[in-house]
């Protein structure tokens, strides 16, 4: 097992810093790089998406224990250290880009892959949403993030969120490993949590119908505080008693709130709006 690159030195050598506007929190402690290699269940036949791949510190380590690594950065000025660092790696692709403007199905040219990475906690939301709309998925995302935002994700029926409905919908979700602040360089201000999501083979809700289910769960969340038959009411242009009908003829207590929802109540709600309306697609 090879060392891991010497973050600190790296920048200091090269006259770069960490970029604040990335949101650029490095990974350094050897111990949780390889829990979080643990914990994701990366085999040598396995081939990884890694997103933020900064200076090389997971990648190096993805390297080591899987086939191949596409390894997606952002920061042009960190791309010829980071190409520098993984040389003796043969098995590594290094992209420069976007990860929120790239499609990662034809990145890995694959339907069997795992995503791995430490995520900037500005742009946590929008790229699970990337990931999960994409046409080729994986098997598995296995992802670092602030640890309030990973257990918001992992939450119950009560508790819910607009977010956390929108991953479970596709897989299964548990925090497998809380990573304190010191573990990174810079330190940022809060603890990390690695978040383990293991896709479906279909969603819960059906392909055909997702469009549908989140618009209404948009609409549903969009008032949190008040009533199902209200949020669906305002969000569908309806009065209160069409909204309350549909819910009742879903078996939903229209005075409940959308937080409280378990997903297969959501999946009749859907159902049950298509079947009473199927030549009126929800306007978003």
């Amino acid at each position: 097992m090879s060392s891991l690159p010497d973050v600190r030195s790296l920048l200091r050598q090269n006259a770069l810093g960490p970029h604040k506007g990335l949101g650029q929190n490095f990974l350094v402690d050897g111990g949780v790089l390889h829990k979080i290699i643990q914990t994701a269940g990366v085999t040598p036949q396995d081939s990884v998406l890694e997103i933020g791949a900064g200076l090389g510190s997971l990648t190096t380590v993805l390297a080591e224990n899987s086939a191949r690594v596409v390894a997606v950065e952002i920061d042009k000025k960190l791309i010829p250290v980071l190409r520098e660092v993984l040389t003796p790696y043969k098995n590594v692709e290094v992209v420069a880009g976007d990860m929120l403007e790239l499609d990662p199905g034809k990145l890995m040219d694959q339907n069997d892959y795992l995503v791995v990475a430490n995520i900037p906690y500005y742009i946590t939301s929008s790229l699970i949403r990337h990931l999960l709309a994409s046409q080729v998925k994986p098997q598995r995302m296995v992802l670092t993030m602030q640890k309030e935002v990973a257990s918001r994700i992992c939450a119950s029926a009560g508790d819910y969120s607009l977010l956390a409905l929108s991953v479970q919908v596709f897989g299964a979700v548990k925090i497998v490993l809380n990573i304190p602040a010191s573990a990174f360089y810079p330190q940022p201000t809060v603890d990390s949590s690695t978040l383990r999501i293991d896709l479906y083979p279909e969603p819960l809700i059906p392909d055909d119908k997702l469009d549908c289910f989140f618009k209404l769960a948009h609409f549903g969340f969009a008032q949190k505080r008040k009533t199902l038959r209200n949020t669906l009411a305002a969000g569908l242009h309806w009065n209160g008693d069409q909204a309350a009908a549909l819910l009742q003829s879903a078996g939903i207590d229209p005075t409940r709130r959308a937080q409280t929802l378990e997903l297969t109540e959501w999946r009749t709600l859907v159902i049950e709006y298509l079947n009473q309306y199927p030549e009126n697609p929800i306007q978003a």
